[in-house]
């Protein structure tokens, strides 16, 4: 059978620099079908030596190297020397992009690509290349250290739980994709500069824009605690365990009565989040006891016939294992020598052009040899401050995160995105406070989570329950290139708007879906916050230390990362539609998205049986690692990445050195350099032990609480935060993207986020829309309609 056109196969790319961030941003172009060259150092890329191994005799590599590098090829270049750097400029012309992940000394001592105006040059690093932390090293833990990810996580007196893996760099990556991916859609050369350590921010912001009007939001609770709700945790059944996420009031009630509680459900004591969290032990007393009378599995599919948000915990064998996810293809067949075993498919699902289903990795230096390609045609380099997804236009009908997160990417990159809401029910970020006195004082236009997520979008409202409304949408999408929508999955069906409606309009529309476990299969109609996904992705079964339950990480670690994925596979999408015309769906599962955070796990459980020891904050291959106590009561992580960056650590804190040259012998002896370390680092506040630290070559960050993001010197010399006013919301803060040009300023923050309804005169008046009319009907308008007038309106109805 032909090779299915890949939405990617007409771009090369030339890959130079070590990590997985870098690797991981290859895997993306390479398994939709690009032709991605990695440039290798000689004796290969140290990923390949990380455990487990695969193979057999002198062939074997790191399953988990081989899994990132799938479909590329290989060739061998000393980048440090001028016979590897001639190589790399032979290649560059006849390329369309170039990653480039070598240290930031070396990339400004030997440039490469900036002469060539066709080209979309990536250069990614730990820190960017301004500012004062710009040459610090940053593994990912430290990466997401500083970028407020780990201070909410663990024991309430510490020290924080530090979730182990590759996480961090695979979420930079996905960033640094949609940066990439816009550049290359605009079809003109740009030079991107990718901070890492900015992209990983995103899992933060909820705290962080929480923390401004609700700075209880922002505590370590203990494991499987989190604010402002509660229960939000893992609980062991009779069989299994169980992810539980309860946030309102009806939920909380369904799930009393589920349990056979009905009582407490209607506990005055209880009816909200922060109250259940003071009162969670003993809620937990009370409801423990019910939920270890069945199974997991049983009460998972309770929870799906009753809509509350629960899922199954499973290890790594079991998820691998689960049919739902074999149905789905969410599992790709890796190939590393004689070795096949499985890891993470891409969870981009495109159905029309879906990435490939199994992968090769190459051997190192494998096409050595191979001639370089004939130069592209010359092209034209992006006028300064033009933003490359200028023209495109994005219906957007998300709410909450996830969806928004998608879309601020793309508007960040220049889209027009048009957010729809309605009177009747608007985004759920905005509040879900049922009392008066909420519509009365128009507080759904007060919460900073809504503006940071909306920016840069036109606003408009529609009761797409009409027939009115619903043409007024068509008609927007026939002039629209996307469409993305993060309803369950019946609503648009219902409402007679789902893709083969919409496509009929316009035949070329790219319309994303994103529900939580799937358009098809049993799970499809399970409901799912971000805490939800984390579950159900295996994930909580790796965290933590070995004798803590099933461990949590993050508030709704699927919600973030669903957006940024949901961005990637839309642009992967308009790359093809931008070469074919056709337009496709997207079936983007967010449990899947969680995935490639799992993929350690994952491959060495399918390669070797097993997926490893639960290590805490520990590291498989660094010894010391975790988070230690500073003098101030603040914690820092260190890292010694290497036997060099171990010698100078012992020097600076004056630690005992005898056997512990190698790796294996500080492993050996990890509790007592631990403690020494430990009585060192409490000798100095936490920021000045890390600067310590950083300037003598050892990795170490500051535990940062997202609030103090906004106070950190790095972020404020490199302009991250960007100040802007809005109606009713007063001047704020916004986030930056984690992409820039080059040597820039951020991408802009343009327009505050719309106010309910602020655009509906410039866009639908556009259609020729009886704007009063339609405002005298409700299918628009510039208020929220209370809960109780929306219930006497439905009920009339």
């Amino acid at each position: 059978m032909p090779e299915p056109a890949w939405p990617l196969a007409r771009f090369r790319v030339l890959e130079l620099g070590d990590g997985v961030a870098l690797a991981y941003l290859g895997k993306l172009f390479s398994d939709f079908g690009a032709e991605v060259v990695k440039l290798e150092r000689p004796g290969g890329d140290p990923l390949r030596r990380q455990a487990p191994l695969v193979g057999t005799g002198s062939e074997k590599t790191s399953a988990l190297f081989a899994w990132l590098t799938t479909n590329r090829r290989s060739l061998t270049a000393d980048l440090a020397s001028e016979a590897g750097l001639d190589l790399a400029r032979r290649w560059l012309p006849g390329c369309d992009l170039l990653l480039d992940a070598r240290p930031r000394a070396q990339r400004e001592a030997a440039p490469l690509g900036h002469d060539l105006p066709h080209l979309v040059a990536a250069e990614l690093s730990p820190f960017g290349d301004r500012g004062p932390y710009r040459d610090f090293r940053g593994p990912d833990s430290v990466l997401r250290a500083l970028a407020g990810v780990f201070a909410c996580t663990g024991p309430a007196g510490g020290p924080p739980s530090l979730l182990g893996g590759i996480a961090g760099e695979v979420t930079a990556a996905i960033a640094a994709f949609n940066g990439i991916a816009a550049a290359l859609l605009a079809g003109q050369g740009r030079r991107l500069e990718v901070s890492l350590h900015e992209a990983n921010i995103a899992v933060a912001e909820y705290q962080l824009t929480q923390s401004v009007t609700h700075p209880e939001i922002e505590q370590r609770l203990g494991v499987n605690r989190f604010a402002p709700t509660s229960p939000l945790g893992i609980y062991r059944c009779r069989q299994g365990w169980l992810g539980v996420t309860i946030v309102t009031p009806a939920q909380f009630r369904a799930f009393c009565a589920m349990i056979g509680l009905d009582s407490l459900g209607h506990d005055p004591r209880f009816v909200v989040g922060p109250d259940r969290l003071r009162h969670a032990e003993e809620l937990e007393a009370l409801f423990l006891p019910r939920l270890a009378e069945r199974t997991a599995e049983e009460w998972f599919a309770e929870a799906i016939r009753r809509r509350l948000p629960f899922a199954v915990v499973p290890d790594m064998a079991t998820l691998l294992a689960t049919e739902t996810h074999r149905a789905r293809g969410a599992f790709a067949t890796v190939e590393a020598g004689l070795a096949r075993f499985e890891g993470p498919a891409l969870p981009q699902r495109l159905t029309r052009t879906p990435p490939r289903a199994t992968g090769r990795a190459p051997a190192p230096g494998a096409d050595d040899g191979m001639p370089a390609p004939a130069p592209r045609p010359v092209g034209t380099r992006a006028a300064p401050g033009s933003l490359p997804l200028a023209g495109t236009r994005i219906i957007d009908l998300s709410m909450g995160w996830a969806g928004p997160v998608c879309t601020r990417q793309l508007a960040d990159l220049g889209a027009e995105v048009i957010k729809v809401e309605a009177c009747q029910y608007p985004d759920w970020w905005r509040g879900v406070d049922p009392r008066p006195a909420f519509f009365a004082e128009r507080r759904y236009e007060k919460d900073i989570r809504f503006c940071v997520q909306n920016r840069n979008k036109a606003g408009i409202t529609l009761d797409l329950t009409t027939p009115e409304g619903a043409a007024l949408l068509k008609a927007l999408v026939r002039s629209a290139d996307a469409v993305v929508e993060n309803y369950a999955r019946e609503v648009l069906p219902k409402l007679h708007l789902d893709y083969p409606v919409l496509a009929a309009e316009n035949p070329s529309i790219v319309m994303l879906s994103m529900p939580a476990f799937g358009l098809q299969g049993p799970w499809r109609d399970a409901r799912a916050y971000g805490s939800t996904l984390e579950h159900a992705s295996g994930l909580p079964s790796v965290a933590g230390e070995a004798h803590w339950p099933p461990t949590t990480s993050q508030l709704a670690y699927g919600d973030p990362i669903g957006g940024l994925n949901a961005a990637a596979a839309l642009l992967t999408a308009l790359l093809h539609r931008a070469a074919t015309g056709e337009g496709q769906q997207i079936d983007l599962a967010q449990v899947e998205c969680m995935f490639p955070l799992v993929a350690p796990w994952i491959v060495a459980q399918s390669a070797t049986g097993s997926p490893g020891p639960r290590l805490g904050n520990r590291h498989p291959a660094m010894v010391p690692h975790g988070a230690f106590p500073g003098a101030d009561g603040e914690w820092l992580v260190v890292a010694a990445e290497d036997d060099a960056a171990w010698s100078r650590l012992a020097a600076l804190a004056g630690l005992a050195t005898a056997g512990c040259e190698t790796l294996a012998g500080r492993r050996a002896d990890e509790a007592r350099i631990e403690m020494e370390l430990a009585a060192w680092t409490r000798s100095l506040p936490a920021a000045e032990a890390m600067a310590r630290l950083q300037a003598a070559g050892v990795a170490a960050g500051t535990v940062t609480w997202p609030s103090a993001l906004k106070q950190d010197p790095h972020l404020a010399a490199r302009g991250f935060f960007q100040r802007i006013d809005r109606a009713f919301t007063g001047p704020h803060d916004q986030p930056s993207a984690p992409f820039r040009e080059a040597g820039g300023a951020p991408y802009p923050v343009r327009r505050p986020a719309p106010t309910l309804g602020e655009d509906n005169a410039r866009i639908l008046g556009a259609l020729g829309a009886d704007l009063q009319a339609l405002a005298r009907q409700g299918i628009i308008g510039t208020e929220a309609i209370p809960t109780a007038d929306r219930k006497k309106k439905a009920q009339a109805a």
